[in-house]
């Protein structure tokens, strides 16, 4: 993982001013379109991608490449190539992360934005303009929402765990009597930074997520206390060959390590 001395702290300001400048106005664009009929395709026939998907993806693209024209491109609705394997960062973005609900009108939905360095993110942004919410962080500089710093919870007695439902029946009777299972949360990137500001104590992450959908909120969670980790226990890298995950768990302390037993064993 890149050293903050090695990247600079002037290069992380300068690259998460940038997410924020870009991610307020993709956010803007996203919210155009919120609420309203939006033409909608099918990807691989389960999918939903919407014309305000491509509308913020194009905005973004032009946007970040045209600042950092060295930087490589992974986005969810930009079709993927090599050439990015050859650069020294690259932007990993969703667009607008939890289609599905912005579709039905869910307001938990965010443009997701990150800057990703040998494979660990170092600035990243989820825009939340439906809840007026912006989440952020540097590497080695803290996590914030609208310029509050956050902090994970501290694994209470009757833990709010967030989902599938097979992997939370999975735990240990006596924790699993006392859980309270969160309501649906369209986003990923979201589901991580409620872990992130502790108002979820954690959450398992079932298999066939992406890149775009955590290096965000991966670097958001881990400045504010948290990790996101596989079912090996360890933390996922971003924007290398292969950009889809297995089973990950999100939180912290005895709670993450319980949670993270459970995957190790049905995954590993």
């Amino acid at each position: 993982m890149p050293a903050v001395d090695d990247i600079g702290s002037a290069d992380l300001a300068a690259d998460l001013a940038l997410l924020v400048h870009a991610g307020q106005e993709a956010g803007r664009i996203a919210m155009r379109y919120f609420g309203n009929d939006n033409e909608v395709w099918m990807k691989g026939g389960t999918s939903p991608v919407s014309e305000a998907d491509y509308a913020v993806d194009a905005f973004l693209r032009e946007t970040l490449l045209k600042a950092r024209p060295d930087y490589g491109w992974l986005s969810e609705e930009t079709v993927d190539g090599v050439a990015r394997l050859g650069a020294r960062r690259t932007f990993v973005v969703d667009p607008i992360d939890g289609t599905r609900g912005y579709l039905e009108g869910n307001s938990r939905w965010c443009v997701s934005l990150a800057v990703v360095d040998h494979g660990k993110s170092i600035a990243g942004v989820l825009e939340c303009p439906a809840r007026q919410e912006t989440f952020e962080a540097v590497l080695g500089g803290g996590a914030y929402r609208n310029g509050l710093r956050l902090q994970v919870g501290q694994n209470r007695e009757d833990p709010a765990i967030g989902g599938p439902r097979e992997f939370v029946e999975a735990l240990p009777a006596a924790l699993r009597d006392r859980v309270r299972r969160a309501v649906y949360i369209p986003s990923l990137a979201y589901r991580l930074a409620m872990v992130a500001e502790g108002s979820l104590d954690a959450s398992f992450v079932k298999p066939n997520s992406h890149d775009w959908d955590l290096a965000a909120a991966d670097l958001i969670l881990g400045e504010a206390g948290g990790r996101l980790l596989d079912e090996r226990g360890k933390p996922p890298t971003y924007a290398g060959e292969q950009t889809r995950h297995g089973a990950l768990v999100a939180g912290s302390g005895e709670l993450l390590a319980t949670m993270s037993g459970i995957i190790n064993r049905h995954y590993s």
